[in-house]
């Protein structure tokens, strides 16, 4: 499984679209509210990337140890703008035109950029996961002006940050690629603490948080964190156009859970399951499911 881009995408992804449920409902909690204070967190815990520095780590030519850096800091703007999105709508429809939009913002600068954009796959189950995505975001009516700017600015940081660490995971190698990224996301998160007004709300809303908020927060940046690693880890071994597309994942995790969260515990997260809503997440998720499939299938190895 390990040397297999498309299982690492589908194990990470399941583990970020539990992450994400998760976050929604942080995200509307008074204390755990502020998408500065959120990002700043998720960038400064990524350190720890640090700890695979003794399995492989060497110095590589200067101008990828530089692309590299960037990549991270370009990842956090992504996810700023992610957060942002996440917090403005409702988790299950605002995020699935993520599994729309990114990896197609991906294949598009990949191809400028990368011999092979789809990594050997074909066209139709990268179709497919993609369609799936849209198809998700037409479950319902989306108030396009409170998400629009944030969905597309993250789709495009997502694509040029999976684009540039394929690039440099190519060159140096997984272990010295991640490392050099991790350095670059903790430095982003450090230029969060500039503006005056950020720096009151990561700090002010930090400990204004209670023990239990900030413990299942640090619990849920362990799983994002995880589920990030293993992202990178299908992007070394694999089309970033591809890993991304296979986001779709995610939007069906979402899907499900937000579904049961909604019918068994409505205090925490509230969100619309009927009708033509209903009926367009469910084909959305089976689409996904099939392209997949076709995905596996169309893989360059026995392994896919």
């Amino acid at each position: 499984m390990l040397r297999n881009g498309v299982l690492i995408a589908m194990a990470a992804n399941a583990l970020i679209g539990v992450s994400l449920v998760w976050d929604k409902i942080l995200l509307r909690r008074p204390a755990t509210r502020s998408v500065p204070s959120y990002v700043f967190w998720l960038g400064a815990m990524s350190i720890f990337g640090l700890l695979l520095a003794p399995f492989g780590f060497h110095i590589p030519a200067a101008r990828f140890a530089v692309l590299g850096f960037v990549a991270g800091i370009v990842h956090l703007i992504a996810n700023f703008f992610y957060y942002e999105a996440l917090q403005r709508g409702e988790a299950s429809d605002t995020l699935a035109i993520m599994g729309g939009l990114s990896p197609t913002a991906t294949v598009l600068i990949a191809l400028g950029l990368l011999k092979q954009p789809l990594g050997g796959h074909g066209l139709s189950g990268f179709t497919l996961l993609v369609a799936g995505g849209f198809v998700m975001f037409l479950a319902e009516g989306v108030v396009w002006r409170k998400v629009l700017a944030p969905v597309l600015l993250s789709a495009a940081f997502f694509g040029l940050t999976n684009v540039l660490q394929k690039l440099v995971f190519d060159e140096t190698g997984f272990v010295t690629g991640y490392v050099f990224f991790t350095l670059g996301t903790f430095a982003g998160a450090l230029l969060l603490l500039i503006p005056p007004k950020w720096r009151r709300q990561i700090f002010v809303k930090s400990k204004e948080a209670s023990p239990r908020s900030r413990f299942w927060y640090f619990v849920n940046r362990f799983i994002s964190g995880v589920g990030s690693f293993l992202i990178f880890l299908a992007i070394s071994r694999g089309s970033p156009a591809v890993v991304d597309a296979i986001s779709g994942i995610r939007y069906a995790i979402i899907f499900v859970a937000a579904w049961l969260i909604t019918r068994y515990r409505p205090a925490w997260l509230r969100e619309e399951f009927t009708g033509w809503a209903l009926i367009a997440k469910t084909a959305g998720t089976v689409l996904v499911i099939a392209g997949l499939v076709i995905v596996g299938i169309e893989g360059e190895t026995p392994a896919g």
